[in-house]
């Protein structure tokens, strides 16, 4: 048994064999399957939830998927605010939102619109433009993010995840009674035979497939996503790409790769509702969740590397146009009960200008 380690550890520590396992384009490939496949036992597992346990869609996505996915953006900042790099842990969290909402929902409502309920989308709208609203007063008065204002954030997010549970308790409890009422209609008999109670062992196993689903699916997201981002990189300054140009570009689009991953697998497998709530989630999540903990655990202001005509950029371009784009998303699904090629052509169209302007402001500033 030694021997056969030794005889491992000399095949790993191989140059060959070392460089084609480092080799920046394999890695790249790798973090892909990865994150495909992670985004394919993701949605499996929250829409099989879903439908188990009588919970929206919508709402799963609004909450243990939005969790799931903002994984990366969590990770970023997080590590960032420890090296105290505020402009990343800034930046991370204003791209992911536009990134998510004005390119990967854009692109999921462009291919195929569809109908969106009112009800499960108003918490975590209202949630979001509250944050906003914080967001924006300390952005544009104190200019100062300040360890109080994490914390506020933080406890915004709890009490969105309690109301959150909250309401699917209510659902499931609906469900449940609907399903009892229906029963005894029926003349079902009250007690449960052999049969039955092998059939309900058979669902709570299945449970815990999902559960496990929904747990290894989010590992090999985040896996993939850092794979993905750290070689992306590698390749592109292998071209000569500028790193200004890889962070307001690669980075920013890889920490939401985990997000476009899981919008188009549920678009493929007809989830279309787990997609929208998923996004919305995942913007409220970077703003109370992300932008929180890297508040909390390092203060920072408001970046200001680039002004144009004398005014910060940021407060300028960054915060109007992340929050521009969830009023395209949100308002008119809010009052159509449905979602409008129109939404997704627009947002691409200022998805695809506001990437332009980073670029020509980043090598013109």
């Amino acid at each position: 048994m030694v021997s056969f380690l030794f005889q491992i550890s000399d095949w790993i520590s191989n140059p060959t064999i070392l460089k084609i396992v480092t080799n920046p384009y394999l890695l790249f490939a790798v973090g892909l399957v990865l994150l495909i496949k992670g985004g394919d036992w993701f949605v499996d597992g929250a829409s099989g939830i879903a439908q188990k346990f009588h919970v929206p869609e919508i709402l799963i996505g609004a909450t243990v998927v939005s969790i799931g996915t903002t994984l990366p953006e969590v990770m970023v900042s997080a590590g960032a605010a420890f090296r105290g790099n505020s402009g990343i842990a800034y930046g991370n969290a204003l791209g992911s939102i536009i990134c998510n909402t004005a390119l990967i929902a854009a692109l999921t409502i462009a291919i195929r619109p569809s109908k969106a309920q009112r009800k499960p989308l108003l918490l975590p709208v209202t949630f979001f433009f509250l944050a906003a609203a914080v967001y924006v007063a300390v952005a544009y008065v104190t200019k100062d993010f300040s360890r109080v204002v994490g914390i506020l954030l933080l406890c915004m997010f709890v009490v969105y995840m309690v109301l959150t549970v909250r309401q699917a308790l209510k659902g499931a409890r609906k469900a449940s009674a609907d399903s009892g009422a229906k029963r005894n209609a029926e003349e079902f008999s009250s007690e449960i035979s052999g049969q039955e109670a092998a059939e309900e062992a058979v669902q709570s196993r299945s449970a815990v497939l999902l559960l496990v689903l929904l747990a290894v699916g989010a590992a090999l997201i985040a896996v993939g996503a850092d794979l993905l981002v750290d070689n992306a990189e590698i390749i592109a300054s292998n071209f000569g790409v500028p790193d200004s140009v890889i962070a307001l570009t690669i980075v920013a689009l890889g920490t939401s790769l985990p997000e476009l991953v899981t919008a188009v697998t549920s678009l493929v497998k007809g989830h279309s509702s787990l997609s929208l709530g998923n996004i919305i989630g995942a913007n409220l999540f970077n703003l109370v969740l992300v932008s929180g903990t890297a508040i909390t655990i390092r203060p920072f202001g408001v970046p200001c590397e680039r002004t144009l005509a004398g005014i910060n950029t940021s407060l300028l371009v960054d915060i109007p146009v992340a929050f521009f784009v969830m009023l395209i998303l949100t308002i008119p699904t809010l009052r159509r009960e449905k979602l409008s090629r129109w939404q997704g052509i627009v947002l691409l169209a200022t998805y695809a200008a506001f990437v332009t302007f980073q670029v020509i402001s980043a090598v013109c500033l």
